[in-house]
């Protein structure tokens, strides 16, 4: 098994993150990214600004609909509404949410009845309900969205799918909101799925996701409403206190939200993976040479931690960074890093052909020297989960004993495990500094050194 498979990676498509106009999903747990509404209002974009008029009419409908007494249609369609798995966005460890309960929908339309501003003229930006309802999380705000617009979505998702040779299958009755009926449909419609389970997967653009929406509860409690309440004297102590005076003080929200207008240049779309600064990565590099080898004063985590996010900047965007999972070996604490290998460089597609690697191991080691049983730690977990390639990352060069016995491993079992030192790091640090080229050829390098060596 892959670690954290994603859809490219289920079929073996050569494309990276970096690449692609929508954010590459995981197959077995959601993205930790939502929908913004905002971002969809504040765009330049006029079939942004019409999606996001489709989104606000088609909940505000709801609530007319709640208000005409036909309760349970609408009670049904905002459950239907309020979960949307296909996008495989949120916090779920399985893709799959919950959705929101009978009296979550109820208190939600209550706000059509005890706020006046609402009863005559709806949400303008219907995330609001975050400030008035318990319970409402991002990934709500998220899903009510995406699945007004899923068949948007769905076209958006095909049309990526025949550019990029993403194979899809015949879906039967996903449900598609009708904005022209106002009534959620079931139809057959060819998208890709998880081989593993034929769930269906739908593509969502980048440029509409944030980790925390715009308008969201934390920043209107710490950033508003802290500083108007010592102005205005208002006494509320906890959330629950809180969520009750907005409804019977609409106004309050309303200025808050008038602000967050006003500063919706300062709202952009949350990049999936930032490469740290140069100066950054510079500082992160001496930090790693001034730490001794070994775990005094936790070293070793220092040591793997600074590594960590190093390296997933330094190799980006030819990798993309998957994990950091830790293992045991005898009773050893074992720290790795994770990238998936994409085909995106001639050397990546190079040891993919070559040993199978989907998947690049790199095994972190805060040692004086490098020792066989480190060598065997790692040969031990080259699999067919990650192929036959792997990288130890360390202080200082390997004596010549331990390089004979990674030849031997080649010779013996045609796996090929490569040494980066501290002189390798300072030598990516170096590329990653002056652009000239990509820090991914030191890597290189010490590949083409280790198979000049290899007998035959």
């Amino acid at each position: 098994m892959l670690i954290r498979p994603r859809l490219n990676d289920a079929y073996n498509l050569p494309f990276t993150q970096e690449e692609v106009d929508f954010a590459i999903p995981f197959l077995d747990e959601d993205l930790p990214l939502s929908v913004d509404p905002f971002l969809l209002w504040k765009s330049p974009s006029q079939q942004d600004n019409a999606l996001n008029t489709l989104v606000t009419n088609s909940f505000n409908h709801l609530g007319r609909l709640f208000l005409q007494g036909k309760e349970k249609v609408a009670i049904d369609m905002l459950i239907k509404a309020s979960e949307c798995y296909e996008v495989g966005l949120g916090d779920s460890r399985k893709r799959r949410g919950r959705p929101i309960g009978v009296n979550t929908a109820k208190s939600i339309f209550a706000l059509y009845k005890d706020i006046p501003q609402i009863n005559k003229a709806g949400f303008v930006h219907f995330e609001e309900i975050q400030l008035f309802v318990d319970n409402i999380s991002k990934d709500r705000i998220s899903d009510i969205t995406c699945s007004f617009i899923k068949s948007h979505l769905i076209d958006y998702t095909i049309f990526q799918s025949k550019k990029l040779g993403i194979p899809r299958v015949k879906i039967k009755d996903v449900t598609v909101y009708d904005y022209k009926t106002n009534v959620f449909l079931k139809e057959d419609v060819d998208l890709p799925c998880n081989p593993d389970d034929g769930q269906p997967v739908i593509l969502v653009p980048r440029r509409w996701l944030r980790y925390t929406p715009w308008i969201n509860y934390d920043d209107y409690y710490a950033k508003y409403f802290i500083g108007k309440a010592a102005l205005d004297n208002i006494k509320v102590s906890t959330r629950i206190e809180l969520l009750d005076y907005n409804r019977h003080n609409y106004d309050i929200v309303q200025a808050y939200t008038g602000i967050k207008e006003l500063k919706r240049q300062d709202c952009k779309n949350d990049p999936l993976f930032e490469p740290i600064p140069i100066l950054s990565a510079n500082k992160k590099f001496l930090t790693i040479k001034k730490l001794p080898t070994g775990k005094t004063g936790n070293a070793d985590r220092a040591y793997e931690d600074n590594i960590c996010q190093l390296m997933a900047s330094l190799l980006y965007p030819q990798l993309d960074f998957a994990a950091v999972q830790s293992r045991t070996e005898s009773g050893v604490l074992i720290r790795d890093l994770v990238f998936y290998n994409n085909n995106s460089h001639s050397f990546l597609k190079d040891i993919y052909d070559r040993f199978n690697c989907r998947q690049i191991v790199f095994e972190l080691k805060n040692v004086k020297t490098i020792e066989r049983e480190h060598i065997n730690q790692l040969n031990r977990y080259l699999n067919d989960q990650f192929g036959n390639f792997g990288i130890i990352v360390t202080r200082n060069p390997i004596p010549n004993n331990i390089f004979q016995n990674t030849i031997d491993l080649w010779s013996g079992q045609r796996k090929c495990i490569i040494i980066l030192s501290d002189i390798e790091l300072a030598l990516m640090c170096q590329l990653y500094k002056s652009k000239q080229r990509i820090s991914l050829d030191v890597i290189k390098k010490k590949f083409v050194e280790f198979e000049r060596a290899c007998p035959g």
